[in-house]
């Protein structure tokens, strides 16, 4: 599968021109980004029309999670999830990994996101 066209936005609320607001990102104000709002929607969007040129991950995709051992252990799949199935895939069809933003406003999930991908494209 090739890389197609196109920018899939990752988010399970905000829309990309919000995102633009705080990341200055002139990216965020094209009108052709393709919006999904969680992991099932994620992995179909990409096994229908191939990779896309440019993704855009949030890390928190809803607000359902669960406290165990004083820890918050997330019920959705995460963007981070997202960006683990996105490296497998790749790997698994010997795809180069698309370019990508993180727009997450959680600073701990973004850094994961980030460390994960660019971690997967040095190798």
């Amino acid at each position: 599968m090739e890389i197609t066209k196109g920018l899939l936005f990752l988010d399970d609320i905000r829309y990309p021109a919000e995102v633009y607001q705080y990341t200055d990102q002139d990216i965020f104000l094209r009108k052709d980004w393709h919006i999904v709002r969680n992991y099932e929607e994620f992995v179909n969007r990409i096994l229908e029309k191939g990779l896309p040129e440019i993704i855009s991950f949030d890390h928190d995709l809803g607000d359902e999670h669960e406290l165990k051992n004083n820890a918050r252990k997330w019920l959705e799949k995460t963007g981070y999830d997202c960006a683990k199935w996105l490296t497998e895939y790749c790997m698994d069809h010997y795809l180069d990994l698309p370019m990508f933003y993180c727009h997450s406003m959680n600073p701990v999930g973004k850094e994961n996101i980030i460390s994960l991908l660019k971690n997967f494209k040095n190798y």
